[in-house]
């Protein structure tokens, strides 16, 4: 029954409510919202529902985090409720700050315990900078160690820090369990269901803005890609409505106007997409027949041609380079190995995500740079882009810099820290070496310590696995950009030197025994190495050039006992963020669909001494 209401007729704006859900990384915005779903009855009662239902890229199932923004419609009572579920990780930022002006409120979710951290504070500056008037909700009430108030008088501190006015600082505020379902008005009320939230969320949030008698008017602030209908895109109706089969005009980023016809426009109902005849002001649709639109354009009727401002995000920070492989196993694993390939695979991302920033090199053919938030931003491209059989290499991460008034910037990051207390005394003195300044201090009654840091961009590059080892797995380390600032000098890079291969082969269990008082080797028995691939981490600051391949040399004497068994260490293995963090300028990374490798840069007999002497320390 409601489909069909869907489908033939529009909902008057006054019964449409838009909002984001925004929150720090596992804050629990995801699973809140499966309790939304679960409960505006969008589910049939035999239909299998999975955890975090919003999360469907297969890199947020297995990452366990939300990487691309998401809308949804639900249905509560007569009233339809548009919710876009945001990332929470910094590095995706950009899908945040795009997806802002689609709604008219956000609900902040604030873990009960943990409180405000550094995300927290970004996407609230964003919706705050937009005139939005957010609903906090104290989410995860329920479990032990929740102190809702302490967490509740620490938002407040950061709306007045952040310059709310004083209607947003009047913000509603909810208590919640998403993993539980339920929610509260006040936090002595039944722990029933998200009742009380539907209500809060009708009262508080104000309806969509705009008139549906005047002229149609839109912005393209997402893409999608249909293998039937071609490109699509996804904004929220601004001005008028808009049908199936009208004649619209695409206005792009030059101010340059075209016509088309939409032949098709899609709402959501739940999480599956329906066709819509007809959409007006408030709502959130996708629209197909604009072939070539980019994100930011303008589409509105041909009668009253008008251009958006079109929508800014913040610069990226980190920048790294995509070059050929041309190592001796180049083109023995991927289907796509030339450079027109990977070119083209860069520039289709680049019109579907703003939030990097790619361009060719000057002077260069074999490499093209791309520029984003932070090293899982370019990880989550460089993942895709493997396992959609591409076969390429990637550099260390350069931070990118900037001159104002002939002195040199770069940026700065907030860094949030919780570790036992114990080996509070090891962060410190590690991110004191990499030029970080530490602003506050506190351990709780848990002989937990809170830290919190204003580090160089380049001084968190290759610390994360450090910090894991130094806390033993039981640390907490978060970042977010803040701003940039002067140039702070050398700042220490890895401390051990690598182990690279003198020839090309197959690892042998012989040579592993012998060569691990060396240091931790990255390969195992019967691996293929090649002249110049890092096989280990030295135990000493220099690189060491050993034989992986080396065979036991077998005699016609026989040995008075038998030959020792070999007890081999399990080899280091490395994730694409793990080999990201590790290398050094001197070194690559080799991404295949089924191999990750590293290698210096110098792989012929005469640069080896080139090798040798290069720095471990970063520019």
């Amino acid at each position: 029954m409601i489909l069909s209401f869907i489908l033939t007729s529009m909902y008057p704006p006054k019964k449409i409510r838009n909002i984001a859900i925004i929150a720090h990384i596992d804050h629990g915005k995801t699973t809140l919202l499966d309790s939304l779903l679960k409960q505006s009855n969008i589910f049939r009662d035999n239909e299998l529902v999975p955890e975090r239902i919003m999360d469907s890229y297969d890199q947020e199932k297995e990452r366990g985090i939300t990487i691309f923004a998401k809308h949804t419609s639900i249905f509560y009572e007569d009233n339809k409720i548009n919710i876009i579920d945001t990332p929470g990780h910094s590095d995706f930022s950009g899908e945040v700050e795009r997806v802002l002006g689609l709604v008219n409120c956000v609900l902040l979710l604030v873990d009960a315990n943990e409180g405000p951290m550094p995300q927290t504070r970004f996407v609230l500056s964003q919706a705050l900078k937009l005139g939005l008037n957010p609903i906090v909700i104290l989410n995860k009430i329920d479990r032990p160690g929740a102190d809702p108030d302490r967490a509740l008088n620490l938002t407040f501190d950061l709306f007045v820090e952040l310059g709310a006015n004083d209607e947003q600082l009047d913000f509603k505020v909810a208590y919640a369990s998403g993993l539980s379902g339920f929610a509260m008005l006040d936090i002595n009320d039944p722990r029933e269901n998200m009742r009380p939230l539907f209500e809060l969320i009708l009262k508080a949030v104000p309806p969509p803005p705009g008139n549906p008698d005047l002229p149609f008017l839109m912005q393209a602030t997402t893409l999608s890609y249909d293998d039937f209908v071609g490109r699509q895109a996804c904004g929220r109706i601004l001005e008028g409505k808009i049908k199936k089969g009208d004649v619209i005009t695409r206005i792009n980023i030059d101010g340059h106007p075209t016509n088309h016809k939409v032949t098709r426009i899609e709402g959501y109902h739940g999480l599956k997409k329906v066709e819509m005849e007809v959409a007006g002001v408030g709502d959130i649709v996708s629209i197909a027949g604009i072939p070539e639109v980019m994100i930011g354009e303008t589409l509105c009727d041909p009668s009253h041609v008008m251009q958006l401002p079109p929508i800014t995000l913040a610069e990226p920070t980190l920048s790294i380079e995509f070059m050929v492989n041309n190592g001796p196993f180049a083109g023995k694993d991927g289907k796509h190995i030339t450079m027109n390939k990977i070119r083209d695979r860069l520039l289709q991302e680049k019109k579907a995500n703003i939030s990097l920033k790619i361009e060719e090199i000057p002077g260069r053919e074999d490499a093209m740079s791309v520029s984003g938030r932070g090293e899982l931003h370019l990880a989550v491209l460089i993942e895709a882009m493997r396992r959609e059989g591409y076969e390429f290499m990637v550099s260390k991460p350069q931070v990118i810099t900037k001159l104002e008034n002939e002195k040199k910037l770069e940026p700065y990051e907030i860094t949030h820290v919780e570790v036992p207390n114990e080996f509070s005394g090891k962060v410190i003195e590690e991110l004191s070496k990499r030029k970080g300044e530490m602003q506050a201090f506190s351990t709780n009654e848990h002989n937990i310590t809170t830290l919190e840091f204003i580090v160089p961009t380049r001084g968190l590059m290759g610390y994360r696995n450090s910090f894991l080892t130094i806390t033993k797995g039981l640390g907490i380390l978060t970042s977010i950009f803040d701003h940039f600032g002067p140039w702070k000098g050398k700042i220490a890079g890895r401390q051990q030197g690598a182990l690279v291969s003198l020839c090309r082969g197959k690892t042998t269990p012989y040579a592993a025994f012998n060569l691990q008082s060396r240091g931790v080797l990255f390969v195992k028995p019967s691996d293929e190495v090649y002249e110049g691939m890092v096989v280990g981490e030295n135990n000493r600051d220099n690189d060491l050039v050993i034989n992986v391949t080396k065979e036991k040399q077998l005699t016609n004497v026989r040995a008075s006992g038998t030959d020792e068994n070999v007890v081999l260490t399990p080899p280091r293995i490395f994730t694409l963020e793990q080999a990201i963090d590790f290398i050094e300028n001197d070194e690559l990374i080799e991404v295949t669909p089924n191999f990750i490798r590293l290698r210096k840069r110098f792989l012929k007999e005469h640069d080896r001494k080139r090798a040798k002497s290069v720095s471990r320390t970063q520019p």
